[in-house]
């Protein structure tokens, strides 16, 4: 005989939680999240379907295998993997588990899923995000993002927290976490088809750009000429 595991059927799609690195394609039109762990090879979208990371033909998930999507029940045990050198630049994500899924004690392992919110954390500054920038490494076709403020972001390519949903699609949210400084959006250019919510972020962030740029401005107004202090 077999043993069989309890087969559950719910009414709604349970919901987990993950931890991801936002990826962004070579021609900057789609956006999509990387793993940390097993599937970190293969950048996925906010709908998408698990393979095996082996190349081996079986469905995912396989009780025999370890692919397939993972996540945790408990949002807590997300974000203390936030904790980790390795994972500081990764965002915390809320999933809903589709199709096949085999349940454990802390999480999930399951063929299919919709990330619906993209909790990205604050900027290596200490001060609340406002934009998703060139992390610097990356997978082939997909460039690694990392959280940064308006004062951080400089002249690496970037994309607003709006852009990057816009881009990713399906509907995802995109939201900035606690840091120093209140949240706003990264880029100068407003994308079509926002909200007032996200049109107003855009507009505090063209504000923070322009008084880092008085700033530097002014610190060279006192220089003088010559590159020397005025005074």
């Amino acid at each position: 005989m077999r043993l069989r595991l309890p087969e559950e059927r719910p009414t709604e799609p349970p919901t987990g939680y993950k931890i991801a690195h936002p990826v962004l394609s070579q021609d900057g039109t789609r956006a999509g999240f990387t793993g940390v762990s097993l599937g970190g090879a293969l950048p996925y979208g906010v709908l998408a379907d698990a393979s095996c990371v082996y190349g081996l033909r079986h469905r995912a998930p396989h009780r025999r295998c370890d692919c397939g999507f993972h996540c945790v029940h408990d949002r807590t045990a997300a974000e203390a993997l936030l904790c980790t050198a390795e994972h500081r630049a990764a965002v915390l994500l809320e999933v809903l588990v589709l199709g096949r899924y085999l349940r454990f004690e802390r999480g999930f392992r399951y063929a299919r899923q919709r990330v619906r919110t993209a909790t990205v954390g604050p900027c290596v500054c200490g001060a609340v995000a406002t934009a998703l920038a060139d992390a610097g490494w990356g997978r082939p076709g997909w460039r690694a993002l990392a959280p940064s403020c308006a004062g951080c972001v400089r002249g690496r390519a970037s994309v607003s927290l709006a852009s990057f949903a816009r881009l990713a699609g399906e509907g995802l949210r995109v939201v900035a976490g606690s840091g120093a400084a209140l949240p706003a959006a990264a880029d100068l250019a407003v994308p079509e088809g926002l909200g007032v919510p996200e049109l107003v972020a855009e507009a505090a962030l063209l504000q923070a750009r322009l008084d880092w740029f008085q700033t530097q401005l002014g610190r060279l107004g006192e220089r003088g000429p010559g590159g020397g202090r005025q005074g």
